[in-house]
């Protein structure tokens, strides 16, 4: 079986190694950029099974990547992850096109690990 490669945007060089170890101890591939700019970057060289992105990050923030990945033009989920709550941010992320939206207090990792499992096994469903 292919190891499933999640790649995370996320500006917090602390958050960044926890979701490394986390998700590699769960057998996923992972890469780990500091902002918006260097995911896409990374997606240029190898598309994701999953994107995990932080909304608010130098370079490029969050919107700004998933302005770039229209929903109709991937072939993977994106989990937001935000310090915001809020409806207005939740609607922008939503209409974007993020897949999923949690917020870093209210979240886990063992909850956001849960979440990526789930969205991977919905996708086979939704695979052309």
């Amino acid at each position: 079986m292919e190891t499933l490669d999640i790649l995370v945007a996320e500006d917090d060089a602390v958050l960044r190694e926890v979701y490394t170890k986390k998700f590699s101890l769960s057998g996923f591939q992972i890469r780990a950029v500091e902002n918006g700019q260097k995911a896409l970057e990374a997606m240029a060289v190898k598309m994701p099974a999953v994107l995990i992105l932080d909304l608010n990050m130098p370079v490029l923030d969050g919107f700004s990547v998933m302005e770039k990945l229209p929903k109709d033009k991937r072939n993977f989920p994106i989990i937001v992850l935000t310090n915001f709550g809020d409806d207005k941010t939740r609607q922008r992320a939503t209409a974007l096109g993020a897949d999923d939206l949690f917020v870093k207090s209210e979240m886990t990792i063992k909850s956001l690990l849960e979440m990526v499992q789930n969205l991977l096994r919905a996708k086979k469903y939704w695979q052309k």
